[in-house]
């Protein structure tokens, strides 16, 4: 597959609880007004697939795995997709809600058993100048 159609994405987070692992999704809607996180609705899945950790073919497009806090509580997380894009394009996710769960992602059905929503997030563009 081009490079061209594949995502990368990374992103530092902090406030964790020290070694544990939480689950990450991509979530429908743009939106952190509700304290607890509905507000950003469900899993990004514009092709209706099941729910399914990152080294599944078929899966949710907001399907992110899981990341794991530091002995600090921050955590780096990585990753190169193929299902999803910035904007314009196929299943596009520029604007929609990143959300970290209380709980791993143990890949089962509906969502992965993930547990509360614990921070909320906006996928936008950031000025490259601001990366330090």
């Amino acid at each position: 597959m081009s490079r061209r159609r594949q995502l990368h994405a990374g992103r530092r987070i902090e406030g964790l609880n020290p070694g544990q692992k939480h689950a990450f999704h991509i979530h429908q809607f743009g939106d952190c007004t509700s304290s607890d996180g509905m507000s950003a609705g469900g899993h990004y899945n514009p092709e209706s697939h099941q729910h399914g950790l990152p080294d599944k073919e078929t899966r949710h497009a907001g399907d992110l795995g899981n990341l794991t806090a530091d002995n600090e509580g921050k955590a780096h997380y990585e990753i190169t997709v193929k299902n999803i894009t910035i904007a314009g394009m196929k299943n596009p996710v520029i604007g929609r809600g990143v959300i970290v769960h209380a709980k791993v992602d143990d890949g089962s059905q509906p969502v992965g058993n993930a547990g509360g929503r614990i921070a909320c997030g906006v996928i936008g563009v950031a000025n490259s100048a601001d990366k330090k």
